[in-house]
């Protein structure tokens, strides 16, 4: 336990409100957050009746949602009420989307008109849109206002803005004409009117947007902050960066959890429950698993061949996790770029080009190493018998074609699964791998009776 925890305990045993507000008026609201998380939960909801109000929104922002919904159900409703009306409206839409229907409406009401409004208002949008994201707090101003104005509006209004990077520009009917950077008035005369900024060019989101199509217009632009419009072109908040950040982040947590073959835990790894980790991890363990047993199926369809020619059961392994490996990087290669936008499924032939020579290229560098490794062996010991030869180039010739089929089916499962609408990392490198183990073993065993036919079998 840290000397500030400690110190903090200690104040709130001996209700020194008086030290407590002088301690948290130097700390930042992230570092406040953080020890509160640390205490009781019933030592919080006092912890907060001492910070200033406004203070004490900044720091519930930066609570995670456990803890909030946590320290609501122990406040009285007028803190409630002041730390809501005070909370950045995308916040608190994160925050009213996790409680119970029952709960939020009680929320809701406690808010002023106009915040009510709002929060109604992001709560009706789609659960992944750009809508769910946005703020109703911005600079806008008039084409035909000079710099001065404008300056003098910012000083005025400014305060209550998410940001003050970025000042935009509407016609009269509401309609988002332009943006320009505060930069602009700064340096501009005081006399000069917007209209003589513009350049009438500006990148927007729509409201219904996802959260992909903003990410990736952040990741162009480079901008702190975009402008949202109805469909109609009426400027009707932003979206800042670091909500962005969020959602790309639990985005890319999601996915990598489901390429890693589990369900996403939607939590972090050390706040789940286990028996729900547990739930989500089996699913997937089941259906590889039965999967697996194909591969059974398949060698028992071979298994004469394999009584007649028991060296062949020697490299199994080597072929089935060739064939599951070069298809796990061909999925993952493949999901990741279709994630940052580098692979549409228009692009599906020069996928499937680039992947046909990159298997050919890497299955015969493995098919060369399986060939010398048997032919060395075979130098120094009997172990391959009279026909080592044919056995080399059937090990050889497999790779080949297990490797080449393993990149194929890892880059076009994740396409065709985004073609029928479902999640490209579903198509996780375990489920590949399991795949190509199966349908390896009937091209390694095709290859072999062809080879072979004559002689071991």
């Amino acid at each position: 336990m840290s000397q500030l925890q400690s110190e903090l305990q200690a104040a709130v045993r001996a209700r020194d409100f008086t030290g407590l507000r002088e301690s948290f008026g130097r700390l930042p609201p992230s570092e406040i957050a953080n020890l509160i998380c640390q205490i009781h939960t019933d030592d919080q909801a006092l912890l907060f009746r001492v910070l200033p109000r406004e203070l004490a929104s900044k720091t519930f922002e930066y609570l995670p949602l456990g803890e909030q919904e946590e320290l609501i159900k122990s406040m009285g409703q007028e803190d409630v009420a002041a730390i809501l009306n005070s909370m950045a409206d995308d916040d608190r839409t994160t925050l009213l989307e996790e409680l119970p229907g029952a709960v939020t409406k009680q929320l809701i009401a406690l808010l002023k008109p106009e915040e009510r409004a709002s929060a109604v208002k992001l709560l009706g949008y789609p659960e992944q849109s750009v809508g769910r994201l946005m703020t109703p707090h911005y600079i806008a101003v008039r084409p035909a206002w000079t710099v001065r104005e404008v300056l003098d509006y910012v000083r005025e209004h400014g305060r209550d803005s998410e940001t003050l990077n970025m000042v935009y520009v509407v016609d009269e009917k509401g309609m988002l004409v332009d943006d320009i950077r505060m930069r602009g008035f700064l340096l501009a005369p005081l006399t000069a009117r917007v209209s003589e900024l513009m350049d009438n060019r500006y990148d927007a989101l729509k409201a219904t947007d996802d959260h992909q199509t903003a990410i990736s217009l952040f990741r162009r632009t480079g901008l702190t902050a975009l402008p949202v419009t109805d469909t109609d072109g009426m400027l009707i908040g932003i979206v800042t960066i670091d909500d962005v950040l969020e959602v790309a982040e639990a985005g890319a947590t999601r996915d990598i959890q489901k390429i890693g073959g589990s369900e996403a835990l939607d939590e972090p790894y050390m706040d789940i429950t286990l028996a729900r980790m547990i739930r989500k991890r089996a699913g997937w363990l089941i259906i590889l698993f039965l999967s697996e047993m194909l591969t059974a199926t398949a060698m028992g369809f071979f298994e004469e061949e394999i009584a007649r020619a028991v060296v062949l059961a020697l490299f199994v392994p080597l072929i089935i996790s060739s064939g599951g490996n070069s298809g796990s990087q061909a999925a993952t290669l493949v999901i990741r770029a279709m994630a940052l936008g580098e692979v549409r499924l228009r692009d599906w032939w020069r996928v499937m080009r680039r992947e046909v020579l990159s298997g050919l290229a890497l299955g015969s560098v493995l098919g060369v190493i399986g060939f010398l490794r048997i032919s060395v062996w075979s130098a120094f010991s009997n172990i391959y018998g009279p026909h080592w030869l044919l056995v080399a180039l059937t090990i050889g010739i497999s790779l080949v074609g297990i490797v080449l089929w393993g990149t194929l089916s890892g880059s076009m499962l994740p396409l065709a699964l985004r073609r029928v609408g479902l999640d490209p990392a579903t198509s996780s490198a375990p489920f590949v791998a399991t795949l190509v183990d199966v349908t390896g073993l009937i091209i390694y065993f095709s290859v072999a009776m062809l080879i072979l036919r004559g002689t071991l079998l």
